[in-house]
């Protein structure tokens, strides 16, 4: 069994899992305002729907460095390729 620290350092990736929290909570004091308007929204409101857009990026980033889940999927499309080919 790896080290605790191993385990942990391989897992780095998962930190993207805290951009839309800090997106949506962190930074929004800042981000509280009316003016400029964006694309015809408040600021705030273009901050709002920018953090939701990009959360999937975030949790796709997160996803892509993780080995957890590459072996999980891994695992998952090797079962698949098992079952088409019955």
């Amino acid at each position: 069994m790896a080290a605790p620290r191993e385990r942990t350092a391989s897992r780095r990736s998962l930190w993207w899992l805290l951009g839309p929290p800090v997106m949506f909570c962190g930074l929004l004091p800042l981000a509280n305002r009316v003016d400029p308007v964006v694309l015809g929204m408040p600021f705030l409101m273009f901050w709002l729907l920018l953090a939701t857009l990009l959360s999937p990026v975030f949790v796709r980033l997160a996803a892509k460095g993780d080995p957890v889940w590459a072996a999980a999927r891994k695992r998952e499309q090797g079962t698949q390729r098992e079952r088409e080919a019955r």
